[in-house]
């Protein structure tokens, strides 16, 4: 069974990841500081990012901070949305709870490059910038994302080939140049697993700064759960990752059974990476 159990982090460890997080977004967003927070607002197409506590440190986020940066990224039309460690900014938990955030904890976790398993025999792929499938295989990953992601958890749902057809979105001439040159400047790669018949149902990506890699966006089709599609994904990611000279690779876990997933193909839990949103407003 996996256990929330965790050694005590090594700061040194969580400086990188800090150093990580604040050096990723400013290759393609500008930054705005709001008192103990950075908010970073991405230039062009591509997902939006968030807002965490400044990497210079100081004085932690207060609740002022946190009501002036959702108020920017309301009027920019961006979500209200929050990222950080947990062990690094602790008082930023309940600062965030009380500014109306809905906070989810979420497993930290790193790999251990020894325990790294053998790649094993399955349809997983990591996409190819030069190849005329590229556009293609970009849209149809996003999809598989977009309907995974729509369906959380692990257990199997009916979300298949049709649902991701029909999520499929045509990318515009920037962004597929624009993640052609991250894949080919190592900052970022893209993979994808396939089952005969049905093209790709699991994707994921590998994002880089410096020396360090974040594991992200791991998702399979509901239809297609529970065949071990995740934890091949997370491999062939993890692997290239390593071979690609990664001297750290990390991911966060959607939950605990999500983090199952991720320890067996060697990651091991050492923090806690808290995202906040709004809290869903009740009913009446």
């Amino acid at each position: 069974m996996y256990s929330r159990a965790m050694t005590t982090p090594d700061p040194a460890l969580l400086r990188r990841l800090e150093t990580f997080y604040d050096a990723l977004p400013r290759f393609s967003a500008r930054a705005e500081d709001f008192g103990g927070l950075v908010l970073f607002v991405r230039e062009g197409a591509g997902w939006p990012f968030y807002a965490r506590p400044r990497l210079d440190g100081g004085e932690p986020p207060s609740a002022a901070d946190v009501m002036a940066a959702r108020e920017r990224q309301r009027d920019l039309g961006l979500p209200e949305a929050f990222e950080w460690v947990h062990e690094t900014t602790p008082d930023l938990l309940a600062v965030a709870r009380s500014a109306g955030l809905a906070v989810l904890e979420a497993p930290l976790m790193v790999l251990d490059p020894a325990a790294l398993p053998a790649l094993p025999a399955t349809g997983v792929r990591l996409l190819d910038p030069a190849a005329e499938s590229f556009q293609a295989d970009l849209e149809l990953s996003r999809a598989v994302a977009h309907v995974g992601f729509g369906t959380p958890g692990t257990g199997a749902g009916a979300g298949g080939p049709a649902e991701r057809d029909a999520a499929r979105v045509e990318a515009d001439a920037g962004s597929v140049e624009g993640e052609r040159q991250a894949i080919r400047d190592g900052r970022r790669f893209t993979a994808v697993a396939e089952v005969a018949d049905a093209g790709p149902v699991a994707s994921g990506i590998g994002m880089r700064a410096g020396d360090v890699v974040e594991v992200a966006g791991v998702a399979t089709l509901p239809a297609f759960r529970r065949r071990g599609l995740g934890a091949a994904l997370t491999l062939t990611l993890a692997r290239h990752a390593v071979d690609a000279g990664a001297g750290l690779v990390f991911l966060s876990a959607s939950s605990d059974d999500v983090a199952r997933v991720y320890l067996s193909v060697g990651f091991r839990r050492i923090a806690t990476a808290c995202i906040a949103e709004p809290a869903p407003v009740p009913a009446l």
